[in-house]
């Protein structure tokens, strides 16, 4: 092992193709095959552009390809609508792999380098979520029929798995015991690096905090109410106050969503929506009991009503390098992406149109490092199905570095060749990690018994509350 960048490079681990290489070459054929379906089916989703629960057309579109391609496909399951289940084959292993599929509202764009709404106001997959469904959905396929040409055995399951951007549709799915007799699920996600995912994520909970106060005149006898927003803004300056006091690895956001309607009446009612994230989801426990705590001060100092109402939340990544290895070495038998120079001139006018350094696209394959202390800024409801069973992540470039995630530049690489290129990449990588999987033992032991290590005397609480998944209204 060497340092790379700072961090600890392992020589030793990949996994070489070996026995089940042309294997693997049949489930790339079968991706290559499949390139036209998969962009078309792509770029239907990514016009959808549906946000979380309300991804109608765009499960449908999934869910029918995979029954066009013989897959026992099973609708709404978990209690959502856009939820699915898609299944081939029967017995051990049973491999699963992950699809999302919803946007993020208000950052519709074209597939131009320049900041330009399809829609103005719309939604916009300024995470890939288009490429991401669709390509672990290719690589499913390649799977599917290797196992019914007998040249594998054993079950492939692909998951559609609704609003990771808000609701958690995975972990409403886990709480269904739809993933427990996993061997080991997959899953990958578009990004500006090409690698086997080690970096990990943060813990997230996601809370509303409430107050209900009394109403009156705010000039004629203000002293006859109880101003909700005045509990709001001092649990909000309580909040900041703690950022002094917590870990540098600490994020907390929050939106005002009622604050008041017209200056003269004394507001009776206020609500703050906010996410809190650090490394482990232990310390971010520790602070939502924080939060309850300024909460109720708040309520105290202003004789208001506070109340507060955990969502969702996610656990941090747990990062198998077993697993991590396996899909190394099959980014290294692919080799690197390449790029033709009007993909590369098109990056680097998005790294211009957002002021960063012209880079151009990274499609090289990066080195398997160890995870580190402190895993860089996002989350996912696949860290919780990482708790559950034994998930190898993958991340695949689809977008220029620099570029901001979760707006418009994301969205324009989304809808053309170069997030096409980064998809049919990843369900090439998928395909060939899951032939490893079906056929070497060895290494399905390996990734269960590090997973079992990992997980010794550990208990997972989901942070989604009893009840049913909060569906949207009609």
């Amino acid at each position: 092992m060497r340092k790379h960048n700072g961090l600890l490079v392992l020589l030793c681990c990949a996994v070489a193709p070996g026995a089940g290489t042309d294997t693997k070459k049949e489930a790339v054929a079968s991706i290559e095959r499949q390139r036209a379906q998969l962009i078309g089916l792509s770029d239907r989703i990514w016009t959808y552009a549906e946000t979380a629960l309300r991804e109608t057309r765009s499960s449908q579109a999934l869910a029918a390809y995979a029954e066009a391609q013989g897959f026992r496909v099973e609708r709404g399951v978990a209690g959502m609508p856009t939820a699915f289940i898609a299944s081939y084959g029967q017995g051990q292993p049973v491999i699963g792999i992950l699809g999302e599929f919803d946007a993020l509202p208000g950052i519709s764009q074209k597939a131009s380098p320049l900041k330009e709404a399809l829609e103005p106001g719309a939604a916009g997959h300024g995470c890939g979520h288009n490429l991401f469904g669709a390509g672990s959905l290719g690589a499913a396929v390649a799977v599917k029929e290797l196992l019914a040409a007998g040249r594998l055995k054993g079950t492939v399951r692909y998951y559609g798995t609704p609003a990771e951007e808000s609701v958690g549709g995975k972990i409403y799915m886990l709480r269904e015991g739809l993933m427990k007799d996993l061997d080991v699920c997959l899953a990958w996600h578009p990004d500006h690096k090409t690698r086997a995912d080690t970096q990990g994520s943060q813990a997230l909970v996601d809370f509303i905090v409430e107050f209900k106060g009394r109403a009156a005149h705010a000039a004629f006898d203000p002293w006859n109410g109880r101003s909700a927003v005045d509990a709001l803004e001092l649990f909000t300056h309580g909040l900041n106050m703690l950022r002094e006091h917590v870990r540098p690895s600490v994020r907390m956001h929050y939106a005002i969503l009622k604050g008041g309607d017209v200056p003269n009446v004394v507001p009776e009612y206020a609500k703050l929506w906010c996410w809190v994230r650090d490394t482990r989801h232990t310390t971010v426990d520790e602070l939502l009991a924080r939060m309850r705590k300024m909460a109720e001060g708040a309520g105290l100092m202003a004789g208001v009503e506070p109340k507060l109402t955990v969502q969702a939340g996610d656990y941090e990544m747990l990062v198998n390098m077993a697993g991590s290895k396996v899909l190394h070495a099959n980014l290294e038998w692919l080799g690197p992406i390449e790029y033709t120079a009007p993909e590369q001139e098109f990056a680097r006018a998005i790294q211009r149109a957002a002021e960063v350094e012209e880079k151009g696209l990274a499609g090289a394959i990066q080195p398997l490092v160890e995870p580190p202390k402190d895993p860089p800024g996002g989350s996912t409801d696949v860290a919780d199905v990482s708790w559950n069973v034994p998930t190898l992540h993958l991340n695949v470039t689809t977008a220029p570095d620099g570029a901001p995630w979760h707006a418009w530049p994301v969205v324009a690489c989304a809808g053309m060749s170069i997030g096409h290129k980064g998809m049919v990449h990843a369900a090439k990588t998928l395909a060939a990690t899951m032939v490893d999987l079906f056929t070497d033992p060895a290494a399905r032991d390996a990734i269960r018994s590090e997973f079992r290590q990992k997980t010794r005397g550990q208990v997972y609480r989901p942070y989604i509350p009893a009840g049913p998944p909060p569906l949207p209204s009609p």
